[in-house]
Protein backbone atom coordinates (compact mmCIF):
# COMPACT_ATOMS: atom_id res chain seq x y z
CA UNK A 1 0.00 0.00 0.00
CA UNK A 2 1.19 3.44 -1.47
CA UNK A 3 1.58 5.95 1.90
CA UNK A 4 -1.28 8.50 2.21
CA UNK A 5 0.31 11.76 0.74
CA UNK A 6 1.65 9.87 -2.51
CA UNK A 7 -2.08 8.58 -2.44
CA UNK A 8 -3.44 11.71 -1.80
CA UNK A 9 -1.27 13.50 -4.08
CA UNK A 10 -0.19 15.22 -1.15
CA UNK A 11 3.45 14.50 -0.49
CA UNK A 12 4.22 17.03 2.22
CA UNK A 13 1.00 15.93 4.38
CA UNK A 14 -0.64 19.14 4.32
CA UNK A 15 -3.06 18.84 6.38
CA UNK A 16 -6.89 20.51 5.77
CA UNK A 17 -7.88 24.32 5.97
CA UNK A 18 -7.62 26.04 2.67
CA UNK A 19 -8.95 26.01 -0.54
CA UNK A 20 -6.07 24.92 -3.01
CA UNK A 21 -5.97 25.02 -6.42
CA UNK A 22 -6.28 21.50 -7.32
CA UNK A 23 -8.08 19.88 -4.96
CA UNK A 24 -9.70 17.11 -5.51
CA UNK A 25 -13.59 17.27 -5.85
CA UNK A 26 -14.58 14.57 -3.49
CA UNK A 27 -12.43 14.50 -0.45
CA UNK A 28 -12.52 11.36 1.23
CA UNK A 29 -9.26 11.62 3.87
CA UNK A 30 -10.86 13.60 6.93
CA UNK A 31 -7.35 14.87 8.02
CA UNK A 32 -5.21 15.83 5.14
CA UNK A 33 -5.68 17.72 1.19
CA UNK A 34 -6.18 15.80 -1.77
CA UNK A 35 -5.29 16.89 -4.73
CA UNK A 36 -5.90 15.79 -8.41
CA UNK A 37 -2.24 15.17 -9.66
CA UNK A 38 1.24 15.48 -7.31
CA UNK A 39 2.12 18.96 -9.07
CA UNK A 40 -0.90 20.29 -7.93
CA UNK A 41 -0.15 18.66 -4.14
CA UNK A 42 3.52 20.02 -4.18
CA UNK A 43 2.56 23.60 -5.10
CA UNK A 44 0.78 23.92 -2.32
CA UNK A 45 3.29 22.78 -0.37
CA UNK A 46 5.65 25.19 -2.30
CA UNK A 47 2.81 27.73 -1.78
CA UNK A 48 2.77 27.32 1.85
CA UNK A 49 7.07 27.36 2.05
CA UNK A 50 6.84 30.68 0.02
CA UNK A 51 4.39 32.23 2.98
CA UNK A 52 6.84 30.92 5.56
CA UNK A 53 10.21 32.47 4.28
CA UNK A 54 8.50 35.94 3.37
CA UNK A 55 7.18 35.75 7.07
CA UNK A 56 4.04 35.87 5.33
CA UNK A 57 4.33 38.83 3.01
CA UNK A 58 6.35 40.70 6.05
CA UNK A 59 3.42 40.23 8.39
CA UNK A 60 5.35 38.12 10.84
CA UNK A 61 8.44 37.01 11.32
CA UNK A 62 10.47 34.86 8.60
CA UNK A 63 10.65 30.94 8.55
CA UNK A 64 13.41 31.16 6.47
CA UNK A 65 15.98 28.17 7.80
CA UNK A 66 15.82 24.44 7.28
CA UNK A 67 15.82 24.90 11.33
CA UNK A 68 12.96 27.13 11.23
CA UNK A 69 10.73 25.30 8.06
CA UNK A 70 10.76 22.01 10.14
CA UNK A 71 10.19 23.11 13.48
CA UNK A 72 7.10 25.17 12.41
CA UNK A 73 6.26 22.64 9.51
CA UNK A 74 6.44 19.53 11.70
CA UNK A 75 6.56 20.44 15.25
CA UNK A 76 8.41 19.04 18.28
CA UNK A 77 5.10 18.38 20.06
CA UNK A 78 4.14 15.74 17.20
CA UNK A 79 6.96 14.90 15.51
CA UNK A 80 11.12 13.21 15.95
CA UNK A 81 12.15 17.42 14.53
CA UNK A 82 15.73 17.41 15.31
CA UNK A 83 15.70 14.08 12.95
CA UNK A 84 13.80 15.62 10.55
CA UNK A 85 16.29 18.45 10.44
CA UNK A 86 19.11 16.84 10.05
CA UNK A 87 17.99 14.31 7.15
CA UNK A 88 16.74 17.46 5.12
CA UNK A 89 19.97 18.84 5.71
CA UNK A 90 22.09 16.01 5.51
CA UNK A 91 19.94 15.19 1.99
CA UNK A 92 19.60 18.36 0.54
CA UNK A 93 23.14 20.19 1.18
CA UNK A 94 21.33 22.86 3.00
CA UNK A 95 23.40 24.23 6.17
CA UNK A 96 20.34 23.82 9.21
CA UNK A 97 20.60 27.92 9.43
CA UNK A 98 21.35 28.84 5.93
CA UNK A 99 19.02 31.58 5.14
CA UNK A 100 16.99 30.04 1.97
CA UNK A 101 15.42 32.20 -0.41
CA UNK A 102 12.33 31.25 -2.42
CA UNK A 103 13.40 32.52 -5.22
CA UNK A 104 16.58 30.07 -5.25
CA UNK A 105 14.47 27.56 -7.43
CA UNK A 106 17.40 24.77 -7.09
CA UNK A 107 17.79 24.99 -3.28
CA UNK A 108 13.59 25.19 -3.05
CA UNK A 109 13.87 21.94 -5.17
CA UNK A 110 16.34 20.36 -2.90
CA UNK A 111 14.21 21.01 0.60
CA UNK A 112 10.96 19.92 -0.93
CA UNK A 113 12.81 17.09 -1.96
CA UNK A 114 14.17 15.72 1.12
CA UNK A 115 11.00 16.86 2.95
CA UNK A 116 8.78 14.87 1.13
CA UNK A 117 11.48 11.71 1.25
CA UNK A 118 10.67 12.58 5.59
CA UNK A 119 6.86 12.67 5.11
CA UNK A 120 6.27 9.85 2.51
CA UNK A 121 9.54 7.53 3.16
CA UNK A 122 9.97 7.69 -0.80
CA UNK A 123 10.75 9.91 -3.42
CA UNK A 124 8.96 12.04 -6.34
CA UNK A 125 10.72 12.84 -9.44
CA UNK A 126 12.23 15.70 -9.40
CA UNK A 127 10.83 16.73 -12.73
CA UNK A 128 7.19 16.88 -10.94
CA UNK A 129 8.90 18.76 -8.21
CA UNK A 130 10.26 21.23 -10.34
CA UNK A 131 6.92 21.33 -12.25
CA UNK A 132 5.13 22.18 -9.37
CA UNK A 133 7.53 24.88 -8.21
CA UNK A 134 7.32 26.85 -12.02
CA UNK A 135 3.14 26.56 -10.71
CA UNK A 136 3.92 29.08 -7.76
Amino acid sequence: MEPRGIRNNNPLNIRKGNNWKGERPHQTDKAFEEFETMEYGIRAGFKLLKNYISGYGGKTKPFNTVEKIVRRWAPPSENATQRYVDFVCQDSGIKPMQIIKFTDRPTMVALVDAMIFVECGQRVSRDVIQSAYDLV
